[in-house]
């Protein structure tokens, strides 16, 4: 070995040995202040950091812990605490002159807390804003804002945890396995930053897009634009939605986002899988794609929901209205309106609105028409409105073999095929169930129905109804019972009194097994009065107690009752 070669070799060993040994004779401790103190001017919030080690192979400062204070208004635990920090340093100004020039900073697992107040403020709104101008103007009086200096070339979160929730409240969300990635940060210009984060009970997160600068008053004020993607969230258990509303569903969500201005610009599409809407429905087979653009006014926590489209097969609804969030609670008004949606194609959605169709029966044809208002908060939603079915054909369902329980229809021939004219009603939706008022239907092969009632969670019927034979139909059915042969006169006869036999029943039993049954308490007695159309008019030969004429009502829940005790 020549002698050159000899003296190489151990000046390379002699830097290599410094290289290991230096670190430890530094007193890296020594800059800990300084660093806490840039950190602070910055962020406008204390800053600790753990004991130091510095490499000088990575360039690079290590802290054993980090935690970031939080704003005293929210909460006076750390907004953000981790186990390890790396600052990446510039090695040769830190060894000579004691500068530290900061290249990188790096955050393994970090927790952090989000926290909003019942104005639905945040906690992060105050970082690198006003209290950062009361930190640096405390600190370093006379000089330039710590805020405008602070740049920093590579900021990485690696594998963090994002915890969401509302001051006064125990209900938390938790985001897992978040990593975030921001190169050239300025608080004074606009950076590229790109989140990945695992969602609360499944799903993904993933955001790219360009942040900044950062709004020195208020942090959820500052401008950003970004491509925003969501797979799988799972409704029911991510924590947003009361579980008792039976809301359910996986979304997927693509859109895009800009905010300028404290105006924040949403337009996307969400698609909701194995949608569940009410308590005791089942989930729908059928997806459900929302096109919308909305804007939201960060400052007054409110928004508004442009012209947009509700997809169900190729059923299309339009879809607009308000809305406003306050504190956990998010309060919408939504207005939605379908003309001629193809029933076809909404028949596997219905179940999750807690109607199901009859055990063996199928939606052939028909359209329906829809004008409904969607209030409330989005874990109690109400929806109220009417809705109108025409030219319908359900298959596989015997309406006259259903109904031969009611003496006066004993006999009637619909045949496995039900065709509906019209049905119109006005509807109430809400968790607890559906209402169900001034019902109207036109069926071919009987006459029409009118009446209303309930399906609870649990799909059982609770309906009060009349139905009204057509002529042809009236005649030969009325001499089937006493009551039928009674009903006939009254409605065939004069008097003001409409045509066609009127017999009022009973739906009861489930949406799945509806059963039909007699009134033969009464039940429908005011319903049966406005369908005769008669109040004032009397039934020929039926007397009362006092011999006088008496009221056709009064006289045929007379004899249903005495027919009921013989």
């Amino acid at each position: 070995m020549n002698r050159t070669l000899r003296v190489v070799l151990i000046v390379a060993g002699i830097l290599v040995v410094l290289l290991i040994v230096a670190p430890f004779l530094i007193p890296v401790n020594q800059f800990r202040p300084t660093l806490e103190e840039k950190a602070s001017q910055a962020l406008g919030r204390k800053v600790q950091l753990g004991n130091l080690s510095l490499s000088f192979i990575g360039g690079s400062l290590g802290a054993e812990n980090l935690a970031i204070g939080d704003d005293p208004k929210f909460s006076n635990a750390p907004f953000l605490t981790a186990k390890a920090v790396k600052v990446g340093v510039e090695v040769m100004p830190l060894i000579f002159s004691k500068t530290v020039n900061v290249t990188g900073i790096t955050i393994e697992n970090p927790e952090v807390t989000l926290l909003h107040n019942a104005a639905g403020a945040w906690n992060y709104s105050s970082l690198g804003g006003s209290s950062a101008k009361a930190a640096s103007s405390k600190t370093t009086a006379g000089k330039s804002s710590g805020t405008t200096n602070f740049s920093v070339k590579k900021l990485e979160l690696k594998d963090g945890r994002i915890i969401v929730g509302a001051t006064g409240s125990q209900k938390r969300s938790t985001y897992d396995h978040v990593d975030v990635e921001a190169s050239d940060v300025s608080m004074t210009s606009n950076f590229p930053i790109s989140v990945r984060a695992d969602l609360p009970a499944g799903g993904k997160f993933k955001l790219d897009g360009k942040l900044g600068p950062v709004d020195e008053e208020d942090s959820s004020l500052t401008p950003m634009e970004a491509k925003v993607n969501v797979s799988g969230l799972n409704l029911a258990s991510s924590g947003f939605l009361d579980a008792a509303a039976g809301l359910a569903g996986l979304v997927d969500l693509d859109a895009t986002f800009s905010s300028q201005k404290g105006e924040a610009h949403t337009k996307g599409t969400a698609k909701l899988s194995k949608a569940l809407l009410v308590a005791g429905g089942s989930p729908s087979s059928e997806p459900v794609s929302v096109e919308f653009d909305t804007r939201y006014d960060v400052r007054k926590n409110s928004g508004v929901l442009n012209n947009s489209a509700l997809r169900i097969g190729k059923a299309v609804s339009r879809l607009g209205g308000t809305y406003a969030t306050a504190g956990e609670t998010t309060t919408v008004n939504i207005k939605v309106v379908g003309d001629n949606l193809p029933i076809k194609d909404l028949e596997a959605f219905i179940p999750a609105l807690g109607v199901n169709i009859p055990k063996g029966a199928s939606l052939a044809a028909g359209t329906l028409n829809t004008n409904l208002n969607v209030t409330g908060p989005t874990n109690r939603l109400v929806t109220t409105g009417n809705i109108g079915l025409f030219n319908a054909k359900v298959t596989g369902f015997d309406l006259g073999s259903k109904m031969s329980a009611i003496g006066s229809l004993a006999g009637l021939k619909t045949g496995q095929d039900l065709n509906i004219e019209k049905m119109t009603s006005n509807v109430k939706m809400a968790p607890t169930g559906l209402e169900a008022d001034n019902f109207q239907a036109v069926i071919t092969s009987l006459g029409s129905l009118a009446g209303g009632g309930t399906v609870d969670a649990k799909n059982n019927l609770d309906f009060k109804m009349a139905a009204t034979l057509s002529s042809a139909l009236g005649a030969v059915a009325s001499p089937v019972s006493s009551a039928g042969g009674l009903l006939g006169k009254v409605t065939g006869g004069g008097g003001g009194c409409k045509s066609g036999t009127t017999v009022p029943f009973l739906i009861q039993g489930t949406t799945s097994d509806p059963k039909f049954l007699p009134d033969i308490n009464g039940l429908a007695a005011g319903m049966l009065k406005s369908q005769l159309g008669c109040a004032a008019g009397t039934i020929p030969g039926a007397k009362g107690t006092s011999g006088q004429a008496q009221n056709p009502v009064s006289a045929i829940s007379g004899l249903l009752g005495k027919k009921k005790n013989q």
